[in-house]
């Protein structure tokens, strides 16, 4: 009923302001998505030598200017210690001033490079990782002095080694969000292509996939992205490699599914139409991992970093909801096992993170806006009465909650009387003498259905001392709440 997009009502004697709240509601389901569209999450990986501890990198000295400079120059000099010198350089290059001494230096770059693509396999490795360190660099001049060398870090994505390709594809995805003209320039040398040749060729490697995907989340967050880099990556073959990371089967990685849930998120959020995911079986494949979640949470099993997974999952399953035909929802998705999963991951999170439980609260009220099957399933396994009980929490979750009853009681006045039976009357005597306006005014509305659907369930209404709360109501100085207020008092009570 409060869905966003392509939300279908029943005809009715519902009252002309009617279409006006619908039209409110459809206004603020835009304002959430266009949140989440507008919300970045760009950051910078380092990746430590595997023969160093964090607290050795920390205890590591600067370098002088003049220290850079001489060490500069042995490079240029070249000769059998090289490799060391190349290896000092990138332990170096942590260093901030380290990293601007050393781009001021004539050729340094085009120096880097001819040991990025040189014979020796081990100064390929140390020159990558000195690239490496000035992609984490957070001054601006940087990452555009890398330039010369994003032609050769794209062609080595197709290489064997594991730690390389890792090392080039975080160079990448530092670099990508820092400068429009570095993002344009790895466009036109076919990042695109790149990614999805490196992922269809390392697909069990979980590190390399995990690698892609956070190169590419930090792509499809440019602000520019839903004009120039979408188009590209929805026809391409990546969408599918990114869904089939979503399998919970042997050979799942959480590391790996997170980055790829995330670039599925930053696609379903930026793109009108979704129907290319949904061809690709996005709303399939997320809400059934979600559910297996939702069961090992169920279960008491809360892996450390699930709920990294959770965020992304429940944002693609809600964006993808919004843009389902209603006719193609039982295909996509199980309504009885994601109404369950839903309700256990709002309880398992609205107390520790309510963000999450708000999300879940969200794709709820999504999924029951146009299917009477999750209607139904959240009043026949008993679902309803622990939503309830969730009204009195604020952080948003309350009026989310609100809105999935909102949805229940619009589809027929059978779920109504079930409602009031379960207690909602009641609940709706306490959320009406909140504070909170939006609260009262969904509750004026769930209550005007309640009371339309059975004369019986007015009589209670009253009884529970429902009309003096509806008479204080009449004198707010909102206009919404007071005149559903008055309407209900004139006509039904």
């Amino acid at each position: 009923m409060w869905r966003l997009r392509k939300v279908r009502h029943k005809a009715g004697g519902h009252g002309g302001s009617l279409e006006d709240i619908r039209l409110k509601r459809r206004e603020h389901e835009k304002a959430l998505r266009q949140a989440r569209r507008d919300r970045q999450l760009v950051s910078k990986r380092l990746l430590l030598n595997e023969d160093e501890q964090q607290q050795e990198v920390s205890m590591d000295t600067n370098p002088g200017e003049q220290d850079m400079v001489s060490l500069f120059h042995k490079l240029q000099h070249s000769g059998p210690k090289k490799e060391a010198h190349l290896k000092t350089l990138s332990k170096s290059l942590r260093d901030p001033s380290a990293q601007l001494t050393f781009i001021k230096q004539e050729n340094s770059m085009h120096l880097l490079v001819s040991f990025l693509t040189g014979t020796n396999a081990q100064c390929r490795l140390q020159a990558v990782r000195c690239l490496h360190e000035l992609s984490h660099s957070l001054h601006p001049n940087v990452t555009p002095a890398c330039l010369p060398a994003t032609p050769y870090l794209l062609t080595y994505l197709s290489g064997q080694s594991t730690k390389f390709t890792e090392l080039c594809l975080y160079t990448l995805g530092n670099l990508c969000p820092d400068s429009d003209v570095v993002k344009e320039k790895l466009l036109a040398q076919g990042i695109i292509p790149a990614l999805t040749n490196c992922i269809e060729n390392q697909t069990h490697n979980v590190a390399v996939v995990e690698a892609v995907g956070f190169t590419l989340s930090q792509l499809l967050q440019a602000n520019d992205a839903a004009e120039k880099i979408i188009p590209i990556v929805l026809a391409s073959s990546l969408p599918s490699h990114l869904l089939s990371v979503l399998n919970p089967g042997p050979n799942f990685s959480l590391g790996s599914a997170i980055e790829c849930a995330w670039c599925l998120h930053y696609l379903t959020c930026s793109v009108v139409d979704n129907r290319a995911l949904l061809a690709h079986g996005a709303l399939l494949q997320c809400s059934s991992l979600l559910v297996s979640l939702g069961d090992a949470v169920t279960k008491g099993n809360k892996e450390d970093g699930m709920e990294l997974l959770v965020c992304p999952l429940l944002r693609c399953v809600g964006n993808l909801l919004s843009s389902c035909p209603a006719e193609d929802l039982s295909s996509q998705v199980s309504d009885d096992r994601l109404v369950v999963a839903l309700c256990a991951l709002l309880q398992a999170y609205f107390k520790t993170q309510p963000a999450l439980g708000r999300e879940s609260a969200w794709v709820l009220n999504n999924l029951t806006a146009h299917s009477s099957v999750s209607c139904s399933a959240l009043l026949t396994l008993n679902l309803v009465p622990g939503l309830i009980e969730l009204l009195p929490f604020s952080q948003g979750i309350n009026t989310m909650i609100l809105r999935v009853l909102a949805n229940i009681a619009h589809k027929n006045k059978e779920f109504c009387v079930q409602l009031a039976r379960l207690g909602l009357l009641s609940a709706l005597c306490a959320t009406l003498k909140m504070a909170n306006q939006e609260m009262v005014t969904l509750s004026l509305d769930i209550l005007f259905m309640l009371v339309v659907s059975n004369t019986q369930v007015g009589e209670e209404f009253v009884r529970q001392g429902g009309l003096s709360l509806l008479e204080a109501i009449q004198y707010n100085s909102e206009g919404e709440m007071r005149r559903r207020a008055i309407y209900l008092l004139e006509h039904h009570l």
